[in-house]
């Protein structure tokens, strides 16, 4: 399939004709409207600094139903001993800027670059990408972000600084999700990590179905926070 080039006009083409690794389009920009649309076709950016924007839509995707979450026995009992104190959107700058410290495996640097900081930071703003933090003494200690839309939740990025931090954290977050309703958490690219918390793999034919539906329901959209700590 060929990759196709973004113009300045806020339009992508069908994800079905992405290539076998996924990728479907470069350029374009991370404006407000050209990500949102993104997300909701089932797309996402990811690139490095040098090069162009990548726009990617992956086949088999990795996804995590809210209801379908496991939690390792171990990791239950730390939870249980309260080390970590969860919040939402209390530091989104600071979660995403510390995602951005964590090197790729491939040594190859970080995909979040600046450009990326600032376009997901000004979706904090307008209420559609929000973060979750854990704390210990009023330190940060780890923390993931992501954007909602819909009853679907895309995760993007996730740090810790402690041990288990980001793991409370996104175990905190997916149970507030089923509270709230949602239906669809998207981990996009397929690790043993998410695996590990009861994710699995389908094709992108089925995201989309599942994606379509999830897009029928009200966004929550602004600031969150817990409605049970």
């Amino acid at each position: 399939m060929p990759v196709f080039r973004l113009t300045d006009k806020i339009v992508f083409p069908p994800p079905d004709l992405a290539e076998d690794e996924g990728l479907l389009a470069v350029g374009g920009d991370l404006s407000e409207q050209r990500l949102l649309l993104a997300y909701s076709m089932g797309i996402f950016p990811w690139y490095s600094d040098g090069s162009p924007i990548l726009w990617w839509s992956p086949d088999p995707r990795l996804i995590l139903l809210p209801e379908e979450l496991k939690i390792s026995r171990s990791l239950k009992q730390t939870i249980k001993k309260g080390i970590f104190k969860v919040t939402m959107d209390r530091a989104f700058d600071s979660v995403i800027r510390n995602c951005a410290s964590v090197l790729r495996k491939d040594d190859r640097g970080t995909w979040i670059t600046d450009e990326m900081i600032g376009a997901y930071i000004n979706l904090n703003n307008s209420g559609y990408a929000h973060s979750v933090e854990s704390w210990v003494d009023g330190e940060l200690a780890g923390g993931l972000y992501g954007v909602a839309l819909g009853s679907a939740f895309f995760g993007e990025s996730m740090f810790a600084r402690k041990g288990n931090a980001s793991k409370v954290a996104f175990v905190t977050l997916v149970q507030q999700l089923l509270r709230w309703g949602f239906t669809l958490i998207d981990c996009q690219i397929t690790t043993s990590h998410l695996k590990n918390f009861g994710a699995h793999e389908i094709s992108r034919t089925a995201f989309m179905k599942m994606l379509k539906t999830a897009l029928e329901m009200p966004n929550r959209r602004g600031k969150w926070k817990f409605d049970i700590y």
